[in-house]
């Protein structure tokens, strides 16, 4: 997989992509998640994240109080000494990461605190989320940093939505 080639093809389809999802979400709306998941499910059996880590490297998660408790204790710090070390507050008064790539990403693309790792990395890219059509412009925003968002869009294109439905 040539992920650079997978996010350049994504961003030339963004309007494209964009256009797709205004027109499945307002003729199906609380339907997205029959129609997300099957594809969900068949781009996770093609790409293997690890060869890819993009989003660890380009994108920060938000750390919940939880995420930040669980971690902390993962690398045996006290929570005011992780936060210090590894955290800011953002625009939106969210704790992120401060340096990118994430200081847990391994040589290896692994995580390691991979165990102890926040709820967004966990649930990223959020494609087999309930409620879909509430998530619309993340799905969009992560199309641009994950090639398996990327790839659930070229397959919305070639799909009979009535067809994942049934």
């Amino acid at each position: 997989m040539d992920v650079g080639f997978e996010l350049y093809q994504a961003g030339k389809r963004f309007d494209r992509y964009k256009q797709l999802m205004k027109e499945i979400r307002k003729k199906y709306k609380k339907k997205l998640d029959r129609i997300f998941h099957p594809l969900h499910e068949e781009v996770f059996h093609e790409i293997d994240c690890l060869q890819c880590a993009n989003c660890c490297k380009t994108t920060s998660p938000i750390f919940y109080e939880n995420d930040i408790q669980r971690a902390s204790k993962a690398l045996c710090m006290k929570v005011a000494e992780f936060t210090n070390a590894y955290l800011r507050i953002d625009s939106d008064g969210d704790y992120v990461l401060k340096s990118l790539p994430c200081p847990f990403l391994g040589y290896d693309n692994k995580c390691i605190i991979y165990e102890s790792r926040p709820t967004a990395c966990r649930e990223y890219p959020h494609t087999n989320r309930k409620r879909m059509y509430q998530i619309g412009n993340l799905t969009l925003r992560n199309s641009l940093v994950c090639p398996t968002v990327a790839r659930i869009f070229n397959k919305l294109e070639e799909k009979d939505y009535n067809e994942l439905l049934s």
